[in-house]
């Protein structure tokens, strides 16, 4: 099994008062002057919903119209404030999305209106109001989904791998920066640098709100590629909140690897973050039970895999393997993946292949991830006393400090072991850093069962 398994990330890993309020209570980040203590929890949760499902195309939408990342973020933000002192009274919209979007639309007009300039412009927004013109358009468009263009406006060259994937994984991905920190393994105030270093750059580089020639796509693909996997693995297992799997933001990403795929289709790693994604999502139905506990790998019920995904993702893997061009690490991981979803049991599960894909994918893009999958796949095909060498040896380097990860796999090694007094004080960290209730709980249960 892997170390997202035993109850931690998947595979797939690596202003005012008011605004602060808000920001703690609603997905979006709103920096403006409004107590959310205020609002009744229904209207909070309803707007913390909207935003994290809708929040990708209305910032996507609002950057097209006006052209400018920041400000688009800006105006969402602000609908999102109204939103938050009129839905109390009103109740929520039938289309809660659209009436945001339709506000930070005017906002965006008034603004215009205010500076008495850009005329022309604002009678073509003005009109775009009504639905049937929002989405009316004669040009030929490369990148037809708005999302997926945002992505590869936000990953421009003028900005450096991290600073692109902090970016469009905060305003496409719509996480938070604690979310993002811990995807990267950082702390929340280097991310928060990250990103608004990078709004500045792109602003002090005027990048429009156009769709890159697609000469300029290859420069910008490893940054989409990044943003859409780290979508995809929030989603698959939450680092945070009271939720395991977060479906809507999987769903999202596999959506916009589908579409990536259609554009690309002889790209192997495009193929392969597809392959992977539709394997992992294939055990979401057996991941989780009815109340949201977590059900691991060595648990769960494989007649409830989803059969369709793992061929497609098969396929998929096939696809990219028959370009001739070699596996890169999304075809590796979903290499991976498919040892697993191909395997009657765990304990049937070609452990000494999985092993060697991993060692693979560790010297083309080593990261302590990896190096504690391996570990993990490496107790299963030789024993716990080797995979404990690596693992002691990645805490001896620092790595992955500050999380569960390592110390909850380090007390499994050390269950095995039968050195269970090291292993009880190895959970209690885990359990202690874990910023996810159902990983928390998963990882008590287990602390529980060695006893006092």
């Amino acid at each position: 099994m892997t170390a997202s398994e035993h109850g931690h990330e998947p595979e797939t890993r690596g202003g005012s008062a008011g605004g602060a309020a808000a920001s703690a209570a609603v997905g979006v980040e709103v920096d403006v002057d409004v107590d959310v203590s205020k609002a009744p929890r229904a209207s909070v949760a309803a707007i913390d919903a909207v935003w994290r499902i809708e929040s990708a195309r209305i910032v996507a939408t609002l950057t097209r119209m006006v052209g400018d990342v920041s400000l688009a973020e800006d105006l969402a933000q602000e609908a999102v404030a109204d939103a938050l002192t009129q839905w109390p009274e009103s109740g929520v919209p039938l289309n809660p999305g659209a009436w945001l979007t339709a506000v930070a639309k005017r906002k965006a007009i008034d603004g215009w209106r205010r500076r008495e300039r850009l005329d022309e412009r604002y009678s073509a927004i003005a009109r775009d109001l009504s639905e049937a013109d929002a989405s009316a358009s004669d040009e030929w468009e490369p990148i037809g989904d708005d999302v997926l263009r945002l992505m590869f406006v936000a990953c421009h060259p003028a900005l450096s791998r991290e600073a692109q994937v902090a970016l469009t994984l905060r305003v496409v991905g719509g996480l938070t920066t604690g979310e993002i920190a811990r995807l990267f393994l950082l702390p929340v105030a280097t991310v928060q640098q990250r990103i608004v270093r990078a709004k500045r750059s792109l602003g002090a580089a005027k990048v429009p709100f156009e769709t890159p020639d697609p000469s300029e796509w290859t420069a910008r693909l490893k940054g989409v590629l990044a943003v859409i996997y780290l979508i995809f693995t929030e989603g698959y297992a939450a680092t945070s909140g009271d939720r395991w799997l977060r479906s809507d933001l999987a769903a999202e990403a596999l959506r916009l690897g589908r579409a990536l795929s259609s554009m690309l289709p002889r790209e192997p790693e495009v193929l392969g973050l597809v392959a992977l994604m539709e394997l992992q999502s294939s055990r979401f139905a057996a991941r989780e039970a009815a109340d949201g506990t977590p059900i691991l790998l060595a648990d769960q019920d494989r007649r409830r895999w989803d059969r369709s995904a793992i061929l497609r993702g098969r396929t998929l893997l096939a696809r990219a393997d028959a370009l001739g061009k070699g596996r890169g690490t999304y075809c590796l991981q979903a290499a991976i993946a498919e040892r697993h979803a191909v395997a009657p049991s765990v304990a049937n599960t070609d452990w000494p292949q999985i092993v060697l894909l991993y060692e693979v994918l560790g010297r083309i893009a080593p990261s302590p991830i990896v190096e504690l999958n391996r570990a993990v796949a490496v107790s299963m095909a030789t024993g716990p006393a080797s995979a404990l060498a690596i693992v002691d040896r990645l805490g001896a380097s620092g790595a992955l400090a500050g999380g569960p990860l390592l110390a909850s796999v380090r007390g499994e090694l050390l269950v095995q072991l039968g050195r269970v007094d090291e292993a009880r004080s190895e959970l209690l960290v885990a359990v202690q850093l874990s910023g996810n209730e159902q990983q928390r709980r998963v990882l008590q249960g287990k602390l529980d069962a060695l006893g006092a």
